[in-house]
Formats: C-alpha cells, sequence, structure tokens
C-alpha cells in the first residue's frame, strides 16, 4: 500500500470521508513504512497496536457520521510532547522510562480532532541542537543523499526525527516545536513545509520546556495546506498556560490559494550575509520574482539589530535552560545515580544523564545568569531582544511580510560541524529573529542546489497573521511546484 503513505494529508482525509481507503489500511500502510525505515532513526518509540486501535475506532466514528476534522489521518509526535501512557523523553538519558499519566495540550487537541498516533519522533536532546546529532537514542538521518553521494546528511534539529519522517512518508504529517528556527531549518533541509506560528498560539502546556520565552509547538507536512490543517487543530486557547494567548483560531486552510495581489512583501537587507552560497542567493532573487508576478509588491526593508540576534538568543536561551533543567536532579523521576551524599548524587546524575551540548548550554545560562555578569549578558541580550522587535513593527509599517532564506546552506553531512558548537549554531542565522520577536515563521521548499538537495525559503509575518503567511506560501508552493522526493534508499 505504498501509495497510500505517498498521500498529502488532504488527500488521504478525502479519501476516507469518500471511503476509498479506511483508516485501518491508511494507519497499516503507514506502520509498515516505519517498520521498514528503522535505519533512518526517525522514530524512539512505534506505537503500531496503539495505532490501530485509534483507526479502528475512527473508522467506528466515521461510520456514525462523528469524524472529526483529523478523523484517522497517522500522525509522528515529536518526542518532547507528553503522551499519556506513552513514553517521552525529549530525547535524553536523565528522563529515563519515563511515562507521563497526562497529555500536552497539542496532542491532546489532535486525538480530539480523531488523528492516529503512529509514535514519538526522534529528537536533539531537550530541543537543543541543529543536527539531530545529540539524541541520546542517536542521530536521525536524512532520507535525502546528495546526487551521486552515499554519504549520510542531517534531517536539521532539533525536529529532524519530524522533518525525517514526513519526508519519507513515514505519517502524514508531524508535530514539532521551534525555539530558534527547530522547524524551519529542518524543514528546508528536508523538503517539507514547517510553520512556527505566533508564540502563544499553541499551548506549551505538556511540552516539555527548553527556554520557555521561546518554545513554540507548531505542524511539520508535505504541502502548505496540510500545514494549515495541522495547525488549526493543534492551536487554541489554553488556560493551562500563562502565554497561551486567548484568541479564536481561524480556518488557515481557508486562506491557501488565496489571491496575495497588492500584499507589500519586505526584502530585509541585513539577511544578505558574508559568504552566503550562491545559490541560496540565487534561489531568494526566484522567491522575490515569483511573489513579483503573483501580484506582490516587493519593499526593501531594513531590520537593523539582527546581526546582535544571535549572540543575544545563545544568551537568553542558556539562560532558560539553566533554569528549566534544574529540575531534573535524579530525584523524583528519571535517572538516578547514587552518590557518597545529596550532592553528588545530584552531580553523579546530572554528569551522566546530560549530554555534552545540554551541559554545555546549562553552563552557558548558569554563567550568565550568575551575579557578576547578569547585568553584562543577560540584561543586556534582553535589551537587544526588544530593539529586534522594534525593528519588526518598524518594517510592517511599509510591508506585510517579510521573505528571507530559511537557512545558510543544504543539508550537511552527519559530524561535520559536531566538533564546531559556533559552526552549528550558525545553522539559526535567518530563524532566531522570529522567536526572539515571538513573530510567526513558515519554510516552503522551493528548489534543489546543485546536489541535488532541497532548499526553502522563510517567509515571516506580522503576531497572529499566520493566514497572511499560509496565502504566501501557497503561492510560492505553486510558483516553485516543487514535486522532488528523496529516492528510497532504505
Amino acid at each position: 500500500m505504498a501509495e497510500l503513505t505517498s498521500l498529502t494529508l488532504k488527500a488521504a482525509l478525502d479519501g476516507l470521508a469518500d471511503k476509498s481507503f479506511s483508516s485501518v489500511e491508511l494507519t497499516r500502510a503507514h506502520v509498515e513504512a516505519v517498520e521498514a525505515a528503522r535505519s533512518l532513526n526517525a522514530y524512539v518509540l512505534e506505537t503500531p497496536d496503539k495505532a490501530l486501535d485509534m483507526a479502528k475506532a475512527s473508522d467506528a466514528r466515521r461510520a456514525r457520521g462523528e469524524a472529526g476534522a483529523l478523523d484517522g489521518a497517522p500522525l509522528g509526535i515529536k518526542d518532547l510532547f507528553c503522551t499519556e501512557g506513552v513514553r517521552s523523553t525529549a530525547g535524553s538519558k536523565i528522563i529515563g522510562e519515563f511515562t507521563p499519566t497526562y497529555e500536552s495540550t497539542v496532542t491532546a487537541n489532535l486525538w480530539r480532532d480523531g488523528a492516529v498516533m503512529l509514535g514519538k519522533l526522534n529528537m536533539d536532546e531537550f530541543a537543543m541542537g541543529s543536527s539531530n546529532e545529540t539524541s541520546a537514542w542517536g542521530p536521525v538521518v536524512n532520507p535525502w543523499r546528495a546526487r551521486g553521494g552515499n554519504a549520510q546528511l542531517t534531517p536539521g534539529g532539533s525536529s529532524g526525527g519530524s522533518a525525517a519522517a514526513v519526508a519519507a512518508e513515514l505519517c502524514l504529517g508531524a508535530t514539532a516545536t521551534d525555539t530558534g528556527g527547530s522547524i524551519r531549518q529542518p524543514a528546508a533541509f528536508t523538503g517539507t513545509v514547517g510553520i512556527k506560528p505566533t508564540y502563544g498560539r499553541c499551548s506549551r502546556w505538556g511540552v516539555v520546556a527548553f527556554a520557555s520565552s521561546l518554545d513554540q509547538a507548531g505542524p511539520m507536512a508535505r504541502t502548505v495546506e496540510d500545514a494549515a490543517i495541522l495547525l488549526r487543530s493543534m492551536a487554541g486557547h489554553d488556560p493551562k498556560d500563562s502565554t497561551s494567548l486567548p484568541v479564536e483560531t481561524p480556518d488557515f486552510a481557508s486562506f491557501c490559494g488565496k489571491s496575495v495581489k497588492g500584499l507589500r512583501v519586505g526584502v530585509p537587507k541585513e539577511y544578505r550575509v558574508d559568504n552566503m552560497p550562491p545559490e541560496i542567493d540565487a534561489l531568494w532573487e526566484q522567491g522575490i520574482a515569483w511573489l513579483r508576478e503573483a501580484g506582490c509588491e516587493i519593499v526593501d526593508v531594513s531590520l537593523p539589530h539582527t546581526k546582535y540576534a544571535l549572540p543575544a538568543y545563545y544568551i537568553v536561551a542558556p539562560a532558560e535552560a539553566s533554569s528549566n533543567l534544574a529540575r531534573y536532579d535524579g530525584m523524583r523521576y528519571g535517572l538516578r545515580v547514587e552518590g557518597a551524599n545529596l550532592t553528588e548524587t545530584y552531580e553523579r546524575s546530572r554528569a551522566e544523564g546530560f549530554g555534552a551540548e545540554v551541559k554545555r548550554r546549562i553552563l552557558i545560562g548558569t554563567y550568565v545568569l550568575s551575579a557578576g555578569y547578569y547585568d553584562a549578558y543577560y540584561l543586556k541580550a534582553l535589551k537587544v531582544r526588544r530593539r529586534i522587535a522594534d525593528d519588526f513593527d518598524q518594517a510592517w509599517q511599509t510591508c506585510d511580510a517579510l521573505l528571507t532564506p530559511t537557512a545558510p546552506s543544504a543539508a550537511f553531512q552527519l559530524g561535520d560541524k559536531s566538533d564546531d558548537p559556533v559552526a552549528m549554531y550558525l545553522n539559526d542565522i535567518f530563524t532566531v529573529t522570529v522567536n526572539l520577536a515571538g513573530l510567526p515563521g513558515m519554510s516552503v521548499p522551493a528548489g534543489l542546489d546543485a546536489n541535488g538537495l532541497p532548499l526553502g525559503l522563510q517567509l515571516i509575518g506580522k503576531a497572529l497573521d499566520e493566514g497572511t503567511l499560509f496565502s504566501l506560501g501557497s503561492a510560492l508552493e505553486k510558483a516553485a511546484d516543487f514535486k522532488a522526493r528523496p529516492q528510497k534508499w532504505w
């Protein structure tokens, strides 16, 4: 049933509605695909029995005329989302075999609408990484290969499992999270669509925290419309999350295909960075031309504090991480390594439980929050963050959205940058500003590089204006006509 796994989410939902196939048939096809693709290491936990039980329940609901918006659609869930009765590890040894007794709000919303869970997806440990190499479960392998090469490539991070699973047709869509680009960069590396919604659009309740003021859940899918369908189910006000916005959730799919004539699209000059590959710049110019042809007005804008975004992000995010991860001490659940006394038990549990990248960020965060450096680093970073948000506010005076590259390169080889944290952090150069300002951002696959690897374009919108991004995204998607898929080698 390979043809069932190649369907878009929209096509699958239509097929279920007109009874072309059942949810059990659709789910079984995906379960078999997941089993056959274990070499990608996209899933850290497969739940085939649960998936088929959920599919049977969906078919029964549909037979009664009670189908929800996602009824019968098999999805993958990033292992950062707590799932009741199903192990949730955030990609870390320190959490161990933790099995939540509760459901995250985002996944609860998906099950409310009838979705089916195929399993938990691999990710960088505590979402800290840009290549999915920091996971305690090992790296995820990108299903794409460079033309004429066999080297294993990164799918991006931290949502590498989500990106690889969607690209390899191991689910119809996936949940993901984005703290500094962890939805958009993997989407660009795998030829998929990913949107980080406005901060507060999706509840963070039940999502393991990395940096609380930056983390935001969002979907990954194969088309812009599929991402819109998923986001509508995932989003919504949640009184259990004090940062959840009390706003209505629009029908995001209704914006797809809508005319973009007259929309003003800004092109920020600061995103033309030194040593940017010529093909990234050429794709950006092509994207500008596509939107101009679709009737958009192209406007040059300036975001002068962009150059300070990456250093500010790598102060704010580790500071929040050092506080959030203080709770993992081996006392209540997860890994516990006994020591001679309480302090030594803490030290040994955390030393053995956390990976190198997480330790690095905890140390950075603790340092910038310490008494002697709080003003010099953390407070200054918060001031820069405010200026970055002000830059966007100024840009919105002359444009409705921005168009930029998503990442400074195509997918690179696993291991290429793992010993150079600064080079790895530079992968977030085009994405972190969106998180610092709390804005929505979307990556749309738009072309291939010289090695046949996918490249993405990023759209940035005003707060709570995801609708405009879906309209522009579907216009880009139509113009790019990106139909390339990875050649199956796994």
